[in-house]
């Protein structure tokens, strides 16, 4: 092998016609700005490696193009890091030449963070499960932000980013997803630049599993709920749902998808305005309830109501069911089951809870920064990521019907 070492402008010199001309950037000199692409080419010659590698000794992701004459990185680069490119290529000479490059990240002073409220990692989840992404201050540069956002299944998916305002951004499928399908989500954000001088802080890694899926249909005419495990009814459930008379009352129509599970839970009517001291004041311990929506419908156990599931309608917006069955549902609900309610006059709003599927895909796929959907890659198992998981605490909001 003849090696030559890259001088500042990390380029080697030719020895004649045929040799190959092997360049990277960054050469070196003074430090980068963390979104600045790491960019190797050949001329006259074909690239055969490149490794790039942190002094931290993590490895650089890039793309070499079809032709192999040009090899750059895929994702931003973290603050403050110093890094080191190795890149060799064959000229048509026939002969190697090598290339290494060392060059210093800039430090930067103002950081965005992520708060991932699901899944959670390592957590099995149902067929309907977005992936939501909380961040501590406004996004400037959604684009940017969603380019960095990279999804990862063992069963091919299509699916697309939607931003609701600008501290939120939400993956759903265009259909359910697959049972049984081993997923990742990796967020590489760290050295991602929201302007105004901030970069993002660190990059987030969350491995989940799609278990059975599971199904449910809730008729608020027919007062019953059918479940489904992986496409087969499994049990028919009498329901007694909102009684109506006010929209608040009324349970909320539309693709839901399960929350959290809560046992026990209060359930008061502080939500209607109606504190201690109110003509309808209420306060109840329910148990075996599992959450639907924000506007606080659960299915849960109601052994006050009994004699009227299956015939009618008396809660006050959630779904009740008995305790036998109630027991049932909550030992088989994982977060992101889908509970369709049909019927009602109260249309589910897709930002209430996880109501995103309530929005048509097309409508979905605009709320993208990029105006496109995205199929997932091939799934990548966590031992296998360099980014850290990173899995923050989600406040319970309070109950409210019953």
């Amino acid at each position: 092998m003849v090696a030559g070492v890259a001088a500042c402008s990390g380029e080697q010199a030719l020895d004649g016609r045929d040799a190959v001309r092997l360049a990277v950037s960054p050469g070196g000199g003074a430090a980068l700005p963390p979104d600045s692409p790491i960019d190797v080419r050949a001329q006259t010659g074909r690239i055969a490696n490149v490794t790039v590698s942190t002094a931290k000794g993590e490895a650089v992701e890039g793309d070499l193009n079809a032709d192999r004459t040009q090899w750059r990185s895929r994702w931003s680069l973290t603050p403050g890091q110093s890094y080191t490119v190795d890149a060799t290529a064959i000229g048509k000479d026939g002969k190697t030449r090598t290339v290494r490059s060392g060059f210093t990240v800039a430090t930067v002073q103002k950081r965005f963070g992520v708060n991932v409220e699901a899944p959670y990692n390592k957590e099995t989840v149902g067929v309907g499960i977005p992936i939501i992404m909380h961040f501590d201050r406004p996004v400037q540069d959604r684009a940017s932000v969603e380019k960095a956002l990279e999804v990862r299944s063992d069963k091919p998916v299509e699916g697309a980013w939607h931003w609701f305002g600008n501290q939120e951004v939400v993956f759903r499928p265009k259909e359910y997803w697959p049972a049984h399908t081993r997923a990742s989500f990796i967020a590489h954000l760290s050295g991602v630049n929201n302007g105004k001088g901030m970069y993002g802080g660190k990059d987030y890694a969350v491995n989940f599993t799609v278990g059975d899926s599971h199904v449910s249909t809730a008729g608020e005419d027919n007062h019953k709920m059918v479940v489904k495990i992986n496409g087969k009814k499994a049990r028919t459930i009498p329901t007694s749902m909102g009684r109506g008379g006010e929209e608040k009352y009324t349970t909320t129509d539309g693709v839901h998808l399960t929350m959290q599970k809560d046992d026990p839970v209060t359930m008061t009517s502080d939500w209607e305005g109606c504190g201690q001291g109110c003509a309808g004041y209420y306060s109840l311990t329910v148990y075996k309830a599992v959450k639907i929506s924000d506007s606080g419908e659960y299915v849960h156990s109601a052994p006050w109501s009994v004699g009227d599931q299956g015939h009618d309608n008396v809660s006050h917006g959630c779904i009740n069911v008995s305790p036998s069955d109630a027991k049932w549902f909550y030992n088989l609900a994982q977060r992101g089951d889908v509970v369709t309610v049909t019927g009602t006059s109260r249309k589910l709003d897709p930002q209430n809870g996880w109501g995103f599927w309530q929005m048509g895909w097309s409508d979905w796929v605009k709320g993208s920064a990029l105006q496109r959907s995205v199929s997932t890659a091939p799934h990548m198992d966590a031992a296998t990521l360099s980014a850290q998981s990173g899995n923050g605490a989600v406040q319970k909001p309070r109950a409210s019907h019953n």
